[in-house]
């Protein structure tokens, strides 16, 4: 069998393996940026388990309260060494990414403070916990402030609308790395690092948070290196690596991550509770494969980046910039386009390829949103995942793929998809 039959197996046409396989080969020089990255991380991720003595018995789990969990006390200096930071709460207790920020906010705010996002809007599930859209709990209905510093027509940070914005009673500023469901480009590490400054420069005493999601292990840098008091994420993206079956993490500042610990327990026992159930070795072996899981699914968003762009599609970020996060959006301008890009992806997954997804009013967003996630973890998005809210300008959010050749597999059969529903003419693959 050569490689054509194999994908022929799988419902690719000729028309279609030929003309990604053109795409493929004009990215030699990108992929190799990437598995470099990746050697880097690899062995930052290393140095961090060699350093903090991850010996067979942080790999066991406790029950009960938790107490004494070496293998959870370990795997938190882990973190905090790999992000650079003080300290750091890794727990199966974090459910989701949302739930992260919010006890990272919820722990370090108080009746009468106000946050600032320096980013402009912020990912759709934060706008019900800060309160943007009423919701029973929100910061807001917690007396808790809010003020958003839009960005500029450039995308970049509006350093003056955030000095004007920065109160007395402004106790944290907020920055998310990654776009969301946005068509703004994701910020550097460096460029975060430039913005921390100068507010750094306006107000020094102030908190500031970063929304790590899906920009972990991208850089060989993260934003604790460039002055952050907290970078937040989900182990179900980069740092799981594909294992973690739930949890999220929080690195930073002590005191921010013992804020965290008393509001995830309860005021009295913070960190020194929490029992990790037989989910260590997952944690401490997704997160040693993470650098490599993380460059197969940064490969997977370069190559629909450069596809798509050559069909004519608007994409962000194109096929030649810089990346800075795994997600790759692009843009259709119709809505049977979005639907019928999310079907290919679902069809390429490995579990549930057989379903076929549908916009539903998914918990925590305004409008119907199309997901496709064939996944071994539930919501996982490090793993071969679409998604897009059913509105203009109908853009599809493409991240994830455990491994390369599956990534590739999914782009190549989400363009399949589009082109047996008559929505591109074939004549464009000549």
């Amino acid at each position: 069998m050569d490689k054509y039959e194999a994908y022929e197996k799988l419902g690719i046409e000729r028309d279609v393996y030929d003309f990604c396989e053109a795409c493929e080969a004009s990215l030699k020089d990108r992929f190799e940026s990437v598995d470099e990255m990746a050697e880097i991380n690899q062995m930052k991720v290393l140095e961090a388990f060699r350093r903090e003595q991850v010996q067979e018995a942080c790999l066991m789990g406790t029950s009960g309260y938790g107490y004494n969990d070496l293998g959870r006390d370990t795997l938190e200096r882990v973190y905090a060494d790999i992000f650079h930071a003080e300290d750091a709460l890794v727990r199966p207790q974090i459910t989701c990414g949302t739930h992260a920020l919010a006890l990272a906010l919820m722990s370090n705010l108080r009746p009468g403070d106000r946050m600032l996002s320096a980013s402009g809007r912020p990912y759709d599930t934060l706008e019900e916990v800060i309160g943007i859209r009423d919701s029973a709990g929100s910061l807001k209905e917690y007396g808790i402030g809010y003020d958003e510093a839009g960005l500029k027509e450039d995308g970049g940070f509006d350093l003056e609308a955030i000095r004007d914005l920065i109160r007395p009673e402004t106790k944290l500023v907020a920055i998310q790395r990654s776009k969301g469901y946005s068509d703004r480009r994701t910020f550097s590490v460096e460029q975060i690092g430039e913005c921390i400054r100068f507010i750094r420069s306006v107000r020094s005493d102030l908190i500031i948070m970063v929304d790590n999601c899906y920009g972990e292990f991208v850089e060989a840098i993260e934003p604790t290196d460039v002055g952050a008091d907290m970078a937040v994420g989900s182990l179900i993206k980069n740092p799981g690596g594909g294992l973690a079956p739930i949890g999220g993490y929080i690195v930073g500042k002590s005191h921010c991550i013992e804020n965290a610990a008393r509001r995830l327990t309860s005021p009295g026992l913070g960190r020194e509770v929490g029992a990790t159930l037989g989910m260590m070795r997952d944690f401490y072996q997704g997160l040693f494969l993470a650098p490599t899981v993380t460059a197969s699914a940064l490969k997977g968003a370069v190559f629909a980046a450069a596809l798509y762009e050559r069909l004519g599609f608007d994409v962000l970020p194109d096929g030649s910039e810089e990346r800075y996060d795994i997600i790759q959006s692009v843009t259709f301008h119709r809505e049977d386009a979005l639907v019928s890009f999310c079907r290919g992806i679902q069809a390429a997954s490995p579990v549930d390829s057989f379903v076929v997804p549908e916009p539903w009013d998914m918990p925590g967003y305004d409008s119907k949103v199309i997901m496709a996630a064939g996944s071994f973890i539930s919501g996982s998005s490090i793993e071969l995942s679409a998604d897009g809210p059913i509105r203009e300008p109908y853009s599809v959010y493409f991240q994830g793929g455990l491994t390369w050749p599956h990534a590739k597999y999914g782009i190549m059969n989400s363009l399949q998809h589009i082109i047996n529903d008559n929505i591109i003419d074939r004549n464009k693959l000549r």
